[in-house]
């Protein structure tokens, strides 16, 4: 088992990594609409900007690790608000295009930073 770390990114501010990977198996922890390198958090954008922005991390990280977007076998998607889940499966389909990992989706009141989603995932190497 090993700790993934983003070249150029902030380390986290708690005590967790981006992403272990065991196995062959990446899980990436909860990923925020925030800047990877300043660390700045977008909760004042729109759902499908910070919806763009979870991914383009995820994407980094899944870099970071060795994986890709195309190697994503699971995620768990958390909405601030279940009525904006059709903006963000707008945005999360374009992102994956024909790939189709199994999917969970959780509306919850409320997410740190006020931010509107926070996206976890488990790929393969």
């Amino acid at each position: 088992m090993h700790d993934v770390q983003v070249p150029n990114a902030m380390p986290p501010a708690g005590h967790y990594a981006p992403a272990v990977v065991h196995n062959g198996l990446v899980f990436v922890s909860g990923i925020l609409p925030k800047n990877l390198q300043t660390g700045e958090t977008y909760s004042q954008l729109p759902i499908e900007e910070q919806a763009r922005v979870v991914l383009q991390n995820l994407a980094a990280i899944l870099d970071a690790a060795g994986s890709s977007k195309d190697k994503v076998l699971k995620t768990t998607v958390y909405v601030a608000d279940i009525d904006l889940w059709q903006r963000v499966n707008a945005v999360y389909a374009s992102f994956f295009g024909a790939h189709k990992p199994a999917r969970s989706i959780v509306p919850v009141p409320k997410l740190h930073f006020d931010v509107l989603i926070e996206l976890e995932a488990i790929a393969y190497q």
